[in-house]
């Protein structure tokens, strides 16, 4: 979608009494959906899921951008503390089960939220995955709520040159060589041969976390 049909939709939505939201990594690409909306309404709340596991440079970048945007941040963290996600034996669930250490820390606090709102506005692009090419603009949502995913005809290329556009700062990890960034166990630098989404949960056959899988009406 170009940004004078976001703001479109934004304006119908809220026309409609439509609740809406956003939710954020605060990576370097993820930074474009943002700049747009805190030009078209910056109330709209801007949830980060906290999981616990992120890098401290993640945390400092998404302090930097708030208040560069002016953005309404809400911090949302597990419902089940770190002491109860351990495997029988002891361990950290990341370590032995990856999947549901997604849900606890990412799918699950994520319910709520939904349950809350009409609107999930969400900046899932069709060029990083097979599961993300197969989504509409618009979609269903548990809760009776919609996913509306303005970036999904974005690629990389265009999203890059709205970056240097608007000189839009970077994650401090994208020097270092992180370009897909989660939580710190279960990232790890880009290999040239790496497709975007390969350097998370890298060995495993998992590429996503369970919100844009699990969090879809099927």
């Amino acid at each position: 979608m170009e940004i004078h049909e976001i703001k479109s939709k934004i304006q119908q939505y809220r026309a409609e009494g439509k609740r809406m939201f956003t939710t954020s990594s605060f990576q370097t690409h993820s930074l474009v959906m943002l700049h747009i909306l805190s030009k078209i309404d910056p109330t709209i709340p801007v949830y980060f899921i906290n999981t616990g596991y992120l890098f401290p440079e993640t945390i400092s970048f998404r302090d930097q951008v708030a208040e560069a945007f002016g953005l309404n941040i809400i911090d949302l963290k597990p419902n089940t503390p770190k002491y109860l996600q351990r495997e029988p034996n002891g361990k950290l669930m990341f370590t032995t089960d990856p999947d549901h250490c997604c849900f606890l820390n990412k799918t699950q606090p994520m319910e709520s939220v939904l349950a809350a709102f009409d609107i999930w506005i969400n900046g899932v692009r069709a060029d990083q995955s097979a599961i993300r090419k197969a989504m509409k603009i618009e979609q269903p949502a548990p809760f009776n709520s919609i996913r509306f995913h303005p970036m999904l005809d974005w690629d990389k290329r265009k999203i890059f040159a709205y970056i240097k556009e608007h000189d839009l700062p970077r994650h401090p990890l994208d020097s270092k060589g992180y370009l897909s960034i989660g939580c710190e166990p279960c990232t790890r630098r880009m290999d040239p041969e790496m497709q975007e989404r390969e350097a998370r949960w890298f060995g495993l056959n998992k590429v996503e976390c369970g919100l844009h899988t699990d969090l879809v009406s099927k």
